[in-house]
């Protein structure tokens, strides 16, 4: 069932052997870990290796029950059903992955209570049914621990229903890797950049509500593959996105420059 290559991932852990044993259990899964980590990759390479279907939520504020699990449209004078991105995926066996599952009010999200405990059952009130997931259906949902609060948490009642693995940012050797096949950069620009990522990483500061990702310093690197020299790259891909604060942009700039050369220039801060 699975088309094209796998998606690429490398464990750093045994991130893998927990998905894998959850899902071969029926139990739904719960990934935690800072924005940019690879939460998304991870599943899409899981559901690859299954050879299952992938259907991925983005949830947001205004995500309601609805959206997940379908309603009625009009077409053409007519009234159907449609049925919603949890509810396809629930009757075609497919993983169904909500991407920062905290977003979505709780309201919302209690509708996963019956599909993710032992019932692996969806109540459509709407059509009076009540759904048994298929053969190879598969519950994930991911979130950043740094957006915890009061507003935006999961219930401990929808907690309690799954596994819960931690993903983190990987170690730098894997990181450089992972930045210079994604982006197609030579290992000494892979290198650098994840050094500065590294770097960001061990700020101390209020202004910056979330750190250089792997992602954003992958889009560093192929603005590199486009032409750009290194320091505006990443001040384009990092800095940028990173803060609107001047001070905090002016250090971060200086970071940028102390971590980076180009060919040719002396070597950067180790």
């Amino acid at each position: 069932m699975s088309t094209g290559t796998r998606p690429y991932y490398v464990p750093v852990g045994k991130e893998e052997l927990v998905f894998n044993a959850a899902y071969r259990q029926g139990l739904s899964i719960l990934l935690k870990g800072p924005t940019g980590c690879g939460k998304t990759r991870f599943v899409e390479a899981m559901a690859f290796d299954l050879d299952r279907p992938l259907v991925t939520v983005a949830c947001h504020d205004d995500l309601t029950t609805a959206d997940l699990v379908g309603r009625f449209l009009l077409h053409g004078g007519d009234t159907s059903w449609v049925d919603g991105p949890l509810t396809r995926a629930v009757r075609e066996g497919s993983i169904c992955y909500l991407d920062e599952i905290v977003e979505a009010r709780q309201d919302t999200t209690v509708v996963l209570h019956p599909l993710a405990d032992h019932r692996r059952q969806m109540p459509i009130d709407r059509l009076g049914v009540t759904l048994e997931a298929a053969p190879g259906f598969g519950l994930v949902v991911s979130y950043n621990p740094g957006y915890q609060s009061v507003l935006k948490d999961l219930k401990d009642s929808t907690r309690q229903r799954m596994v819960a693995i931690e993903l983190d940012f990987p170690p730098a050797d894997v990181e450089e890797k992972v930045v210079a096949h994604e982006a197609g950069v030579d290992a000494g620009t892979a290198a650098q950049l994840v050094r500065l990522g590294q770097a960001i990483r061990q700020l101390e500061t209020a202004g910056l509500r979330e750190v250089a990702s792997t992602r954003v310093l992958i889009a560093a690197a192929r603005l590199v593959t486009e032409g750009l020299n290194l320091h505006d790259a990443a001040r384009a891909a990092v800095a940028g996105p990173l803060t609107d604060d001047p001070l905090i942009t002016a250090g971060l700039h200086e970071m940028i420059d102390a971590y980076l050369v180009e060919p040719g220039g002396p070597p950067p801060v180790r």
